[in-house]
């Protein structure tokens, strides 16, 4: 029964949800624009339901904090590295580098690569679900170290995300040393 109350209370956020963008997207609310976005909100989600969003974690806010101030200063560095790659002549080397992850949550993984993907220099391109193996391309690369800093840093993008909205055993799977990540594949440069 209780699962069938999570059920209608996601469902309920949903329509509410939206209600909220159909209003926003005629740019007024109006009682007109508020029961239309009802009645279409209802038919869209009975004519292409979605399947359900299943979450173990919990939300961890000093971890959470701690996740948004280091995306925020990756966003700005990598923003100023980016713009003077564009003013800068000469050849860049770019390349796709794969990482080996712990967790298997498709909600954290989409976190994880939705924000690797917004950090401007990098790219998620592929993530195999099965093996946890995500593929991302770097717009600019220096070296070997360089490329071994970037997966370094995409096990520590992992790891913020866990620490904030994993479940308890997602974190007991980080901190499992015989979890740890073996050296994946080389390095493909162009």
């Amino acid at each position: 029964m209780s699962a069938r109350v999570g059920r209608l209370r996601q469902q309920g956020l949903l329509l509410v949800w939206l209600v909220l963008v159909w209003n926003l997207l005629w740019g007024t609310f109006s009682w007109a624009n508020l029961l239309s976005g009802a009645l279409l909100a209802v038919v869209v989600t009975t004519l292409l339901p979605l399947p359900p969003v299943t979450t173990s974690g919990r939300f961890r806010p000093l971890a959470a904090l701690r996740f948004l101030g280091r995306f925020l200063l990756d966003l700005l560095v990598s923003s100023v590295e980016v713009s003077w790659l564009a003013f800068r002549p000469g050849r860049h080397r770019s390349a796709i580098i794969t990482v080996q992850l712990r967790t298997d949550s498709d909600l954290l993984l989409t976190v994880i690569a939705e924000a690797l993907s917004l950090v401007p220099g990098s790219l998620v391109l592929d993530l195999d679900r099965e093996r946890k193996v995500m593929a991302i391309h770097l717009v600019q690369v220096r070296d070997a170290a360089h490329v071994e800093r970037q997966r370094a840093n995409v096990l520590g993008m992992e790891d913020r995300v866990v620490r904030a909205f994993g479940s308890a055993e997602d974190i007991a799977r980080l901190d499992d040393p015989s979890t740890e990540t073996p050296e994946t594949e080389g390095v493909g440069r162009r």
